[in-house]
């Protein structure tokens, strides 16, 4: 079995913990430094990846990982090489992929240049103004605080970040070691990434634009995500025909043949997804009908580097909603609506209770699980001191975490989860 073949294997649903399950493609490479070209590794600490690529004047670092990696990463790069860290090229300025510089410039010597899109300051900026914000998200994206879990650090002041002091705005061709390198913009996941070529080595680095699973193109928590955009980019990206390309997360792709068939195919089910939605919204339905009446293509679905891992299809429905046709669902009532709390109680009492909400939850939970969660969530909403109702939520989302393999959504659930345990604990009462 090839490389590419073994960390393509399908994920199984029933695999329980959402990090060792969703992620198990993605942290195959940890700890490695995979020789992709001459001179050149796809390294990995942790989940993401870093790029090595050793020229005559020094290394070009492309991505340097997560805060806590940069030791690790820093080990990895040096069992490959000693040379100095001449450049380092963010592909985005996501938390993963930009924050482990601090180790490499503990070594000494002279700092590297940081070379980035323009569109990287940019975020930065807003990363610091909306600091509680993601870091709340990114805690409840990895299933909430809990035991074991702390509430996720989040950059605030400059010093926090490592800033490019080279930016550019379409393409830039650099030149390290007589080697030519060339950086050019890809809207995508972010509007700030970068894909870097090169040439003589015919080697990609191109960061989240391929993560070896469906696309991160729809987050539900994060800002505005272009599938349009990273269908045709990723085609480019194609058409260079690279001998191999570091991915942002997982296995390196690797054979001129292999990399046009996942790269193309990756872009037709974005065009697809895209195409749908604004039919959808062309036709004049509502959001909530355009998002359940989607059905992924058995011809995309049913392939494995493209499983739902992280990000789902549904998710980047959404995406194209929102900037296609804005935030309002289509709902006159939802336009100004009253409190989600007034809501909730109105329909509990006339339900008669939250009592009901949990039996019909309980009765559906079998055959219709999105609408059993939905009525355990409208109890404990309206009923938010009902053991009974908690005890219920917990079930039902618990059974949907299990059947779910998108790391956002298990998140999410997760957390609901962990908020109804909480909410039992200060009652005094058992799960169940």
């Amino acid at each position: 079995m090839s490389m590419n073949d073994a960390t393509s294997a399908v994920v199984p649903a029933t695999m329980r913990d959402s990090m060792g399950g969703a992620f198990a493609a993605w942290t195959a490479p940890r700890g490695r430094a995979i020789p992709v070209a001459a001179r050149a590794w796809q390294v990995c600490a942790h989940v993401a990846n870093a790029g090595v690529i050793d020229t005559d004047e020094g290394i070009v670092l492309v991505d340097c990982g997560l805060p806590k990696d940069g030791e690790e990463l820093l080990s990895l790069v040096r069992s490959v090489t000693s040379a100095p860290l001449h450049t380092l090229i963010y592909t985005h300025g996501h938390i993963d992929h930009a924050f482990g510089l601090g180790p490499f410039l503990a070594e000494g010597g002279r700092p590297p240049r940081i070379i980035a899109h323009r569109n990287v300051v940019e975020r930065f900026r807003r990363y610091s103004r909306t600091a509680a914000y993601n870091a709340a998200a990114n805690t409840r994206q990895s299933g909430g605080p809990g035991p074991g879990r702390p509430a996720t650090w989040w950059p605030s002041r400059v010093d926090e970040f490592f800033w490019p002091d080279t930016t550019y705005e379409d393409s830039l061709t650099i030149s390290v070691g007589g080697e030519q390198i060339i950086l050019r913009h890809a809207m995508g996941e972010t509007d700030d990434a970068t894909w870097v070529w090169v040439p003589g080595r015919k080697l990609a680095c191109v960061g989240d634009l391929w993560i070896d699973g469906f696309p991160n193109a729809g987050n539900p928590q994060k800002v505005q995500r272009y599938p349009e955009e990273w269908a045709r980019n990723i085609r480019a990206i194609a058409a260079h025909e690279p001998h191999a390309v570091l991915a942002g997360h997982g296995m390196p792709l690797l054979g001129v043949e292999y990399i046009r068939e996942r790269l193309t195919t990756m872009a037709a089910y974005l065009e697809y997804i895209t195409e749908y939605t604004i039919g959808a919204l062309n036709a004049g339905l509502d959001h909530n009908a355009i998002v359940t009446g989607f059905r992924a293509p058995s011809r995309f679905a049913n392939l494995p580097y493209l499983r739902p891992i992280h990000d789902r299809p549904e998710f980047v429905v959404r995406n194209v909603i929102r900037r296609y046709g804005g935030w309002w669902n289509g709902r006159p009532a939802d336009l100004l609506p009253p409190t989600t709390a007034e809501h909730a109680r109105e329909l509990v009492a006339l339900a008669g209770g939250a009592g009901a909400f949990v039996v019909r939850a309980r009765e559906l939970a079998g055959s219709n699980l999105p609408l059993a969660c939905q009525l355990a969530e409208w109890a404990v909403l309206g009923e938010p001191d009902s053991v009974e109702a908690h005890r219920c939520l917990i079930d039902v989302f618990t059974a949907r975490l299990a059947d779910e393999t998108a790391y956002q959504a298990r998140g999410i659930y997760r957390t609901a989860i962990n908020a109804s345990r909480g909410r039992l604990a200060e009652l005094g009462a058992a799960e169940g």
